[in-house]
Parts: C-alpha cells; structure tokens; sequence
C-alpha cells in the first residue's frame, strides 16, 4: 500500500510552462536526436493542496537509448539558474520536475530521488509536446512508498494526481494573440466553429469510452466498486437534458432551421456577389481591350483613316455649294 508524508488534491499548469516546454523540446530536436528532454518547474501552493506551477527552465539532460539506468542531468546547472530565477520572483520555488515523456521511464524514480534535494516533495509532470490524443497534455505524478503485505522491503513508485491547465487574466490575454496570429485568416468564422464543436464532440466522446470501459471492467470484477465515482456519474447522468421532451424536440428544430436559413441566405448573397463581380471585370476587361486596340493601330492605318474622313467632309461640303447655286 503506498504512503506519503504530502497529499496533492490537483496540479494547475500554466500556458506560460506549456510554451517553455514545448520550445525546448523543438530546440534540443534540431541539436540532435533526442526522444525527451527534462527541466525544472517552479510554482507554489494555494490553499486546499493545490500545485500551482507557474514557471520553468530547462536543464542539460542525456541519457542511454539502450540503457536507461545510465543518465546525466546537470545539477550545477539546475542550482545556478534557480539562484538567478529566485532574484526575479522570490515567490516562486522549486515545486519538482518535468519530462516529455510521453510515458513515465524507468530512470524516472533515480532522477526524481536527485530532485528531492531541492524539493522534499517533487512533483513529477509528463507534458506531451506532440500529443495524439485529444485531451490536456499533461500527467502529474508524485513519488510514494509502496509497503508490500509479504513482507518485502518497500520501493518507490509513482502516483497519479489529477492535473489542468489554469491561467491569470494577463496569461489569458496573451494566450488569446498567440491564438490569434495562429488562426488561418482564409477559414471563415463559420467553419472554425464547426471544427471546434466536432473536435469538443471528439473529446467527449473519447470521455464516454473511458467511462464506458471502466464500468465493463466493475461489471466484469476486474475492478472493485468505488462509489464516489458511481456517485459522479449518476451526477452526470442527472445533469443531462430530457430529449424526449415535446418542448425541447420543438425548440432544437426552430433553432435548427435558423441556423440553416441563414447559411442558405448568406449562400445566396456570396453567390449573386461573384456573379456581379465577375460581369464587372469582364466589362472592364473589354473597355481596356478597345482603348490598348485603339492606341496600337498602325500610322498608315491612321493616315488612311484621317484621308477618308477629309474626303468625306469635302464632299459634304461640294453638295452643300451646288445646292446654294441652284437656289
């Protein structure tokens, strides 16, 4: 059974260690071939035992493909840079260690012994820079000491914290302009709404699967019953929407209609739009056709032209004279 002197209720992460961590592991991917890279996390405790992990540096790290037991990480380093963070925000403290994983690896309890020294209760956090998988990329761990009921010493193990991503108001801000600049300014409004519904419907239901897998499992034997979260589930379960209700089948398919309608119309408009610009381009298009005809004609052409019309003007003007001599 495992024990443990600090009990972690959740791990807030930061948009600000997120980005850190995923520049680093970019950086240290064009110097050479690594599946992981490691660094320190620095934050603070609220109220409630809540992590708060605001901060992060990086660390020199490297170790053995083929054996995992053989590691550097440098420590000197580690102390010299948070010296230099301590003078910025004295606030903030080594709260433990990150890796990208993406899994946990079997050197990860020595590394995590060496990072004890600077704080007694680290916090091992596994953050995915290439997540697959829909969902926060980020998995929280804390050491604990198994005792086994035979009798056997006792061993170091990790144990699953539930984790977030949480943000102040300023982070927000800035994650907003990231955001921002990101988006594809060519995809309308429309369908990044789309894509962000079908990706939330993704996500749940990935959510629905789990939930659906674990209970086979309760049902099966395979795990044992825990209320509390049969509790959570019925909760959930009480929380959704009767859809076999008359008023609510009526009010989807009025809103339903709406939506479509405006779609159809805002087709329409784009559609007579074009149409217009095109004709209007292809009017313009002969008008510049005519005016570069009439410049690029020949000099003779234009001498012949100017010759007919003097002729013509003559000869107008001999008829208007014979007409007045015989009047």
């Amino acid at each position: 059974m495992p024990t443990t002197d600090l009990q972690v209720s959740n791990v807030v992460v930061h948009p600000l260690v997120l980005l850190s961590v995923v520049d680093h592991f970019n950086r240290m991917g064009k110097v050479g071939n690594m599946k992981r890279v490691v660094g320190v996390l620095l934050g603070s405790w609220r109220k409630g035992a809540v992590l708060d992990v605001s901060n992060s540096y990086a660390v020199p790290f490297d170790e053995d493909d083929k054996d995992q037991s053989v590691w550097f990480l440098d420590h000197d380093y580690l102390e010299a840079m948070y010296t230099m963070f301590k003078k910025v925000n004295a606030r903030e403290k080594v709260v433990g260690w990150y890796h990208t994983g993406p899994k946990l690896q079997m050197n990860d309890i020595a590394i995590n012994e060496l990072m004890r020294k600077y704080c007694p209760n680290s916090v091992l956090v596994i953050i995915d820079a290439k997540p697959k998988d829909l969902g926060i990329p980020t998995e929280a761990y804390i050491a604990v000491e198994e005792v086994h009921d035979d009798g056997t010493p006792s061993s170091k193990t990790f144990d699953h914290v539930p984790s977030e991503i949480g943000a102040e108001e300023a982070e927000e801000v800035g994650v907003e302009h990231l955001l921002r600049d990101i988006k594809d300014t060519t995809v309308g409004t429309l369908s990044q709404q789309v894509t962000n519904q079908l990706m939330g419907l993704k996500g749940l239901h990935s959510k629905i699967q789990d939930i659906r897998g674990y209970l086979d499992q309760v049902v099966t034997g395979k795990l044992p019953i825990n209320h509390q979260i049969v509790y959570q589930l019925q909760d959930i379960f009480n929380l959704l929407p009767d859809c076999t209700l008359p008023n609510f089948v009526k009010s989807v398919y009025v809103k339903t209609n709406d939506q479509m309608l405006v779609v159809y119309l805002a087709a329409l408009i784009r559609a007579t739009i074009a149409l217009h610009n095109l004709i209007n381009n292809k009017i313009n298009n002969s008008d510049a056709e005519r005016k570069e005809s009439g410049k690029d004609l020949p000099k003779e052409d234009k001498d012949k032209s100017k010759e007919k019309k003097d002729e013509k003007e003559k000869s107008k003007k001999d008829k208007e004279e014979k007409m007045d001599t015989s009047k």
